[in-house]
């Protein structure tokens, strides 16, 4: 017998868990984070976002 065979099965793939919770998870979260930068940066006024760098439009693409 070869040793593959005499192994005992895998109880789960770690793939196949990334793919149901971790990867999920992580887009989830930078949806979120985008979402809030956008609140925060939305609340400057157009002198502050100057200051940074950005415009308004760019606040709405984000």
């Amino acid at each position: 017998m070869e040793f593959e065979e005499n192994r005992a099965a895998k109880p789960f793939s770690w793939t196949l868990i990334k793919t149901i919770f971790v990867i999920p998870y992580h887009r989830w979260q930078a949806r979120r984070l985008r979402s809030c930068t956008r609140k925060i940066l939305s609340r400057l006024s157009d002198a502050q976002l100057k200051d940074i760098g950005l415009t308004c439009e760019d606040v709405r693409r984000l």
